[in-house]
């Protein structure tokens, strides 16, 4: 007897006719609905323990609203000392971005390979050098500026420090990953013309992941120059330093402007980092 094909439309027709039939079997659903409660009761502990009440919330939006009425209008620098002192803060957070992700991904780049299980074939260094990477990356970059201000006093190089050993165990995990996401026909060919280990990762595992590399540390220096403004608030140096002070002083209007500026700047490395793309692996589709 030739068995009979079932099309997904039928299947689809039966289970609208049909609809207990077609339904999870008791322990199934029990597990899901014992699940979900979990999850419900656990949400309404939280907020709970939190404190969270709707006349708490409604109270906290009256006030949001008056410190924003205070932010407008904004305010617009007339003296040049003052407005190069936030263009020289926006110049600090940029360096700091930049020179904190450079140096880390300078360093990660030779350890990515130490934690690629298709390069590093001794299983116990590449674990030990994983936990590593997870160890690095356990430390928030906040926290770690915190212990750099205390070692080295407060300024820039704080910062700088922070963002690059944050990003060294990032950067290692995700150029490890791309790492061992190559396809091995390109190593097995130059292995097979009679090339070492070495020219194998040289001329066929390297070319592969070059734009993968390229756009993990852009996205990653992007994500820096936000980082860099915390990092100022907490005594790093940069454009986080001023707005700290302004917002300190109840300077809402300057604090706008000084926000305003730094979105602005957001968006321009976002849109420079773009042309980069376009220009070494021509997959721009433009800033969004």
């Amino acid at each position: 007897m030739t068995p009979k094909t079932v099309t997904a439309a039928e299947i689809a027709a039966a289970r609208a006719a049909h609809p207990l039939a077609f339904r999870a079997p008791l322990n199934v659903r029990l597990r899901r609905a014992a699940l979900w409660t979990g999850f419900a009761l656990l949400y309404c502990w939280c907020l709970y323990d939190f404190d969270v009440s709707p006349a708490r919330i409604w109270e906290g939006l009256g006030r949001l609203g008056r410190v924003l009425s205070f932010m407008f209008p904004p305010h617009v620098w007339t003296e040049w000392r003052e407005f190069s002192e936030i263009l020289k803060g926006l110049g600090e957070t940029l360096s700091m971005a930049f020179l904190g992700t450079l140096l880390g991904a300078v360093i990660a780049f030779p350890l990515c390979f130490l934690g690629a299980k298709n390069i590093n074939r001794l299983p116990i260094l590449r674990f030990t050098v994983r936990r590593g990477f997870d160890i690095i990356r356990a430390f928030e970059t906040l926290i770690l500026a915190l212990i750099f201000i205390r070692a080295f006093g407060l300024g820039p190089l704080a910062g700088v420090l922070a963002i690059a050993v944050g990003e060294i165990g990032v950067l290692a995990k995700l150029y490890a990953e791309a790492i061992e996401n190559t396809s091995t026909k390109p190593v097995d060919g130059v292995v097979a013309s009679g090339g070492s280990r070495t020219q194998s990762i040289r001329f066929a595992v390297l070319p592969q992941v070059w734009p993968v590399l390229l756009s993990i540390t852009l996205y990653n220096f992007e994500s820096n120059v936000r980082s860099g403004t915390i990092l100022g608030i907490v005594g790093a140096g940069g454009i986080g330093f001023l707005l700290a002070d302004r917002i300190g002083a109840y300077r809402w209007d300057e604090a706008w402007s000084i926000i305003f500026l730094i979105i602005a700047m957001v968006y321009l490395i976002d849109w420079l980092s773009g042309l980069i793309r376009a220009r070494f692996i021509g997959t721009w589709e433009g800033a969004r």
